[in-house]
């Protein structure tokens, strides 16, 4: 089916269905991809799974394959998992979960680096898919480029104030080169409160302005500022093996910005009005869906960088929390005890059921419904 046919079939779903159907289409390929680098790699390191399933609760559909493994699809599409032989610790296992296992084939027995191995893959899989994503884009799309021209002048702003115009293309800053509208924000920001030296064209005649940049505060630290706006975004297309080196790169840079983002909220030099959960990722969903594909595969990229950091986040129950557990044991040569692994998946457990209902919250006022109950209240 056509891109503007997806598109199309989108719009003409019911409201609700706008938001449902994205976002199941959304999880699941993040969860898949998840799941995936932990089978993969259980499989790579001789552990068997015994079922690999894609949602919770009663299975719509379910098949085995050849290596024995129960492949399920749930009907509640919030998330997966691979269930591996042998996963539970031995204190922990009943007579039955016992007589399960095969040997030689058991997670717990394995080495620790083959555990972590197997944990770490998730979140793996997941920097993969976006990478992947990033470079299908520019390939066929083509990647965003930000053109050096200037689209609105702030009143008031160092740029206002030096006289630039809207279409003024930006050549050099400083001597300079300047090819797109970041290597402008990458240089005027390190150089708060100092004289530049612009080179630009205007109705095709080139000509120098000198400015002394504007400073603003940013993270506790101060960040030189122009004033001005973007103005136009080209797409250039990338041969195949160029658009995985800018895809694997496009994901490093994405990693770093959303990584700085939640430093800024930890540190709070950011407001958390941004911190957003499944309802907020279901209402985008349905926005970026009606946008086109390719909105659509680049959300999913994005969305899948930020479940692989999320994931490797060092509270247990999540995979960076197993990692920490199994870094520990291998410096102290013998697994953590048990009651001290206890206390830690409990903690990460509340810490996680806290998060989730902040995260709610957000989304609830983000759609307006705190609003509209403080009105029928008020």
């Amino acid at each position: 089916m056509p891109a503007q046919g997806i598109v199309s079939v989108f719009n003409a779903l019911p409201t609700p269905l706008n938001f449902a159907v994205p976002f199941v289409i959304v999880l699941g390929v993040l969860v898949f991809f998840h799941e995936l680098g932990h089978y993969l790699a259980a499989r790579w390191r001789g552990v068997y799974v015994e079922a690999f399933s894609i949602g919770f609760g009663r299975a719509l559909a379910t098949w085995q394959d050849r290596q024995q493994t129960t492949w399920k699809i749930g009907w509640i599409p919030l998330g997966g998992y691979v269930k591996m032989n042998g996963q539970e610790r031995p204190e922990d296992a009943t007579p039955e979960a016992r007589a399960r296992w095969i040997p030689g084939r058991t997670f717990h027995e394995k080495s620790v680096g083959s555990r972590a191995i197997i944990v770490a893959a998730g979140p793996i899989a997941n920097f993969v898919l976006a990478a992947l994503l990033f470079a299908l884009l520019f390939a066929t799309v083509g990647q965003p480029v930000i053109l050096p021209d200037v689209g609105t002048v702030l009143p008031g702003s160092a740029a206002a104030q030096a006289g630039l115009q809207t279409g003024d293309r930006i050549l050099a800053i400083d001597g300079q080169k300047v090819a797109q509208f970041e290597d402008i924000q990458r240089l005027v920001a390190a150089r708060p409160d100092q004289k530049l030296t612009l080179d630009l064209v205007r109705g095709g005649h080139e000509q120098t302005v000198t400015l002394t940049t504007g400073v603003r505060e940013q993270g506790g630290r101060r960040i030189g500022s122009l004033g001005v706006t973007a103005h136009a975004t080209e797409f250039h297309r990338l041969p195949l093996g160029h658009a995985l080196v800018e895809g694997v790169g496009h994901s490093w840079y994405v990693a770093q910005q959303t990584v700085a983002g939640l430093w800024q909220m930890i540190s709070a030099g950011r407001g958390t009005e941004d911190l957003g959960g499944p309802l907020r990722i279901a209402q985008l969903s349905g926005e970026v869906a009606q946008l086109g594909v390719g909105s659509l595969i680049d959300f999913i990229a994005v969305l899948s960088i930020n479940l692989g950091l999320i994931n490797l986040f060092p509270i247990p129950i999540l995979d960076g929390g197993h990692l920490v557990f199994f870094l520990a044991e291998a410096l102290r040569g013998r697994p953590l005890p048990p009651r001290a692994v206890e206390y830690g998946f409990r903690a990460g457990f509340a810490l996680l059921v806290g998060l989730f209902v902040f995260a709610t919250w957000n989304d609830l006022s983000h759609m307006g419904l705190v609003r509209w109950v403080a009105h029928l209240i008020g």
